[in-house]
């Protein structure tokens, strides 16, 4: 047996290494499995043409690969018991062949030994496989290095710098921490926001939306600038109370890609409470002079962001929702459906349902209810009473009609499970093997 010559060993590990942010302790690793699977490879096509194929899945397990990076070269080393009469060559070894080389030998000791095929031998086919275990094992460590790293990060917001642009979407480097290894990132289109300019080296903060398996790709990360979880964490940085907890953060309705851009801007709305009475949550998170809130402004080029005080009472919740506009009434017409009549003066009434219906629309995801926004002057209460109850009436037949279907598909699934017993009782001996019925007799 002879060394294998792997010239330039150290340098394509450690450009490997650099290449795919992986240590080259793990690139190592993956070249010896991958090496082990180019000889498995190399076993398999000796016995082709014979008929026989011995290889089971732990066939090899007894196997290995010894990288020298001093002498650039690999070896493969097999570990085999001695025994007095072989039965496997590729697991055991005749204890008088070992005390010819160790006389204090015996049987159930284990030696390594080298096994190593010539590389002419090795083949082409073994060298094709080595290649393409080595890129699936490179990828799979990187998906488990980007799922270690990122996947369960206490802090999700991290600070991206652009690389380049790859059709719509943004690629750009984020690291999980300090002294961690830069990995790639993309920010899709949906997930920007109209007022940022990504030019090149430019750095923002993004929210780390999803670690997933992109086919031909590999593990990726997206990442959104357009993520309500952006604004969270924006001023849980600025607002030490929220830190503290005495303010919280209830609710967050986000509208970052409205639908026309060219009309309408970026707009968040932002429900806080606090858990000390002397606390101000709203005061607290706009800061002296909006310096706090001004900050979360800048961060999101721009943004108009309207905070409000969350309550208990839906009237008074979805009238605060509905900020700046000034509201008259709240009336909450069907309880049960979360829907509501917001009565507004008529010079309020443009400014409460907000340029394309983006302010009525913050508000009602805000605080999950339907918002229907009614100029107060010409509000008919009896007509207005008659179309609800109509709407609740054609609502409860739905929720009626609904219950009967799901009671209807339980008790069908009920008598299907009672004749299945039955018909197993009839017929306890009825065994199904491989697609085909066989019937045995009692005994």
């Amino acid at each position: 047996m002879a060394l294998v010559m792997l010239p330039g060993l150290a340098a394509l590990i450690e450009n490997i290494s650099e290449e795919k942010k992986l240590p080259p302790s793990t690139v190592e690793q993956a070249l010896r499995e991958s090496l082990l699977k180019g000889y498995e490879k190399y076993r398999r096509t000796q016995m082709l043409g014979s008929g026989e194929d011995p290889f089971d899945g732990d066939y090899f397990a007894n196997f290995d690969v010894s990288l020298s990076l001093d002498e650039e070269c690999f070896r493969i080393l097999a570990s085999k018991i001695i025994v007095d009469q072989v039965d496997s060559e590729d697991h055991q070894i005749a204890l008088a062949d070992v005390q010819q080389v160790a006389e204090d030998a015996q049987i159930g000791d284990t030696v390594v030994l080298d096994v190593t095929p010539e590389r002419d031998d090795f083949g082409r086919m073994a060298a094709t496989q080595t290649k393409q275990t080595l890129a699936q094992r490179l990828r799979d460590h990187q998906r488990h290095m980007i799922q270690e790293e990122f996947a369960d990060l206490e802090d999700p917001v991290l600070t991206a710098r652009v690389l380049r642009f790859e059709r719509q979407s943004v690629i750009m480097a984020v690291s999980s921490g300090l002294g961690r290894p830069e990995v790639e990132a993309e920010l899709p289109r949906r997930d920007q926001l109209p007022n940022d300019n990504y030019r090149a080296n430019a750095t923002f903060r993004v929210f780390l939306k999803e670690v997933s398996e992109v086919p031909r790709r590999g593990p990726q990360l997206f990442v959104s600038r357009a993520n309500a979880g952006l604004v969270v964490y924006l001023f849980e940085n600025e607002v030490p109370e929220i830190q503290e907890g005495s303010v919280r953060i209830v609710a967050v309705a986000r509208e970052a890609n409205p639908p026309s851009r060219c009309s309408v801007g970026t707009r968040t709305k932002v429900s806080v409470d606090s858990t000390e009475r002397e606390v101000d949550p709203v005061g607290a998170c706009i800061g002296a002079r909006g310096s706090r809130i001004q900050q979360v402004v800048n961060e999101l080029r721009g943004e108009k962001i309207d905070v409000i005080r969350w309550s208990a009472d839906p009237a008074q919740y979805i009238s605060h929702s509905l900020s700046p506009a000034k509201v008259g009434q709240v009336r909450l017409v069907d309880p049960e459906a979360h829907h509501a009549h917001v009565l507004v003066p008529p010079d309020q009434l443009s400014l409460a349902i907000g340029r394309q219906g983006q302010n009525v629309r913050l508000a009602a995801r805000l605080t999950g209810w339907k918002i229907d926004i009614k100029n107060s002057a010409e509000y008919d209460q009896g007509k207005e009473e008659a179309v609800v109850a109509k709407l609740v009436a054609q609502r409860q037949k739905e929720e009626k009609a609904q219950i009967e279907t799901e009671a209807r598909i339980k008790a069908e699934q009920a008598m299907r499970a009672e004749e299945d017993a039955r018909l197993r009782e009839l017929y306890p001996q009825r065994d199904e093997l491989d697609g085909q019925t066989l019937w045995q007799q009692q005994p």
